[in-house]
């Protein structure tokens, strides 16, 4: 007689999630570092290696403060995912080329330790870190952050420095020096391949857009919030009148110009502030776009990218609770 085996198979049901992806956060975060050197090679190429010596700084003193902050909480040390070296690259990439190599280096700890670390440490802080730091230096050494430098590829022969004006900056201080339009005009190819003045990171749009191919080719980044960042710039800027007596650029201008592309691409899609659903990630861009271009228009800076994702960053919460999904079966 053959014995009959009477025990059950249970349906055994466990917490979301039930699919692994294989992505971890150093895997998506050292991709996000590899989508950013054609900005960083463009960087060096453009201002030399005096850029890529900020961009050294601003990484290794995020990265110290960051494992120094985790020490003493004891906490585990996890600079090894890269999350610190994402930021603090993007910090670099918000400075000026004459930057002295200090101001990276306290940025960078700033933001670690404020915008980071006090919020509880990596998927806790509720504002991009690397933005936390560039306001803070920005607003605490105004004309060391506001001071420009041409291309390498614009100085003439013999001349190994000048001060240069942004297309962003020279459109806004028409205003108050009544600059000739045609010292404020700036070649739209030039803008397109980087050949401008003005932060390190944020010059060459083509760098930016390979990073970005990559990105949306990895599956890391969602088209909404770009999209629909960049867009509200361009129909904004087309439809809306350039404060008097402003030197008015093209709405293609308004998108190649300052740090938009930097902004859009790679710091409003932070995946820890900004909205997680589709129609959050829409409306999020779009408010992006509307203060960013209020501010170029009409406000007292010429650029207003960095303001308009920390406010957006505060608003993550409201969006992401009024966009969230049906659960299943209610």
């Amino acid at each position: 007689m053959t014995a009959v085996n009477t025990k059950k198979r249970l349906f055994q049901v466990t917490p979301a999630p039930h699919f692994h992806s294989g992505e971890t956060i150093p895997r998506v975060m050292w991709a996000v570092v590899i989508s950013l050197l054609p900005a960083l090679l463009a960087s060096i190429y453009f201002f030399g290696y005096r850029a890529l010596q900020i961009e050294v700084v601003a990484v290794v003193s995020a990265v110290l403060t960051e494992a120094a902050i985790q020490k003493l909480r004891g906490r585990p040390v996890t600079v090894s995912d890269g999350s610190a070296a994402v930021a603090g690259l993007l910090l670099a990439f918000n400075l000026p080329v004459g930057v002295p190599l200090w101001l990276p280096a306290v940025g960078s700890a700033f933001w670690i330790a404020i915008g980071k670390q006090a919020f509880g440490g990596l998927g806790h802080n509720i504002f991009n870190p690397a933005l936390v730091g560039r306001v803070f230096v920005m607003h605490s050494w105004l004309g060391r952050m506001t001071t420009w430098s041409p291309p390498r590829t614009a100085l003439y022969e013999g001349v190994d420095a000048l001060t240069y004006a942004t297309p962003l900056g020279a459109a806004k201080e028409a205003v108050v020096s009544l600059v000739p339009a045609a010292e404020g005009v700036f070649s739209t190819a030039d803008m397109f391949w980087g050949n401008i003045g003005g932060c390190i990171g944020e010059t060459s749009a083509i760098a930016l857009l390979l990073g970005v191919a990559f990105l949306l080719y990895r599956g890391y980044i969602r088209w909404q919030t770009p999209v629909a960042f960049i867009a509200a710039v361009g129909v904004l800027t087309w439809l809306l009148p350039e404060q008097d007596g402003a030197l008015a650029l093209t709405p293609l201008q308004h998108l190649l110009g300052g740090g938009l592309l930097l902004g859009a691409i790679f710091m409003a899609t932070d995946m820890v502030t900004t909205p997680v659903t589709g129609w959050g990630m829409l409306i999020f861009g779009l408010g992006c776009g509307l203060i960013t271009s209020l501010i170029r228009l009409y406000g007292g800076f010429p650029e207003g990218v960095c303001y308009s994702i920390l406010i957006m960053n505060a608003f993550t919460p409201l969006i992401d609770r009024f966009t969230r999904l049906r659960i299943f079966g209610t």
